[in-house]
């Protein structure tokens, strides 16, 4: 997968969990987990981009270790 193709993706995963948590139940326990799932999922899109912009090896290591955290963190 390419850099433009993972940006697609990544945009397009932000999007799907966007409607996802907008059909979730008005209760609590859904506010506070939506909530998470919303900051999780929509940061591995900006944290890629971010990445995409890093300014050495060592720079761009450390931003995709991040993408790769939220990444992980997201399903869970």
């Amino acid at each position: 997968m390419n850099e433009q193709e993972f940006k697609a993706t990544t945009k397009q995963l932000a999007l799907r969990v966007i409607r996802l948590v907008g059909q979730l139940p008005q209760t609590r326990v859904a506010d506070v987990i939506g909530k998470q799932l919303l900051r999780s999922a929509t940061s591995i899109g900006a944290n890629y981009r971010a990445a995409c912009r890093a300014k050495s090896t060592a720079d761009l290591i450390a931003k995709l270790d991040i993408v790769e955290e939220v990444a992980d963190e997201t399903p869970y």
